[in-house]
């Protein structure tokens, strides 16, 4: 099974493109860069970058800009995602964006890697989102 391991080779494309995006984070306020990339069921690579406003409720995250992607290009299935951030250690995803990715994948697997690739934590929706409240949840 593909990314279940964070030195799998499979996510190669999936650092490339969040390295990539990272480059284009519009990020003036917190000097906080960050990119993500999903992996589409149909095999495609989505990307997105943080994107703040001076009205900072107006920030979108890295990663819900590369699900806003992926699901207006119809993509709806996701089978893997790499958050990349600077800085010593990885960073998590925000619980906005850890909510907003559950939506579409309740179990996706999500490699957390520094800049240089030298730091890489991979976890899996279902553990940093415990209990989450999803559309199960409004099923009758």
């Amino acid at each position: 099974m593909p990314f279940d391991r964070a030195d799998d080779p499979a996510w190669d494309p999936l650092i490339d493109a969040a390295r990539v995006a990272m480059a284009r984070s519009y990020s003036p306020y917190s000097h906080y860069p960050v990119g993500a990339a999903l992996q589409c069921s149909d095999g495609s690579v989505v990307a997105g970058c943080n994107v703040e406003n001076a009205s900072y409720g107006g920030t979108i995250c890295a990663e819900r800009g590369a699900l806003m992607a992926a699901v207006a290009g119809g993509r709806r299935v996701f089978d893997g995602c790499v958050v990349m951030t600077r800085g010593p250690e990885p960073a998590h995803p925000c619980g906005l964006c850890r909510q907003a990715l559950y939506e579409f994948a309740p179990e996706l697997p999500i490699l957390l890697v520094t800049h240089n690739t030298d730091a890489r934590r991979l976890v899996f929706m279902q553990d940093i989102l415990p209990g989450a409240f999803g559309p199960k949840d409004l099923k009758k």
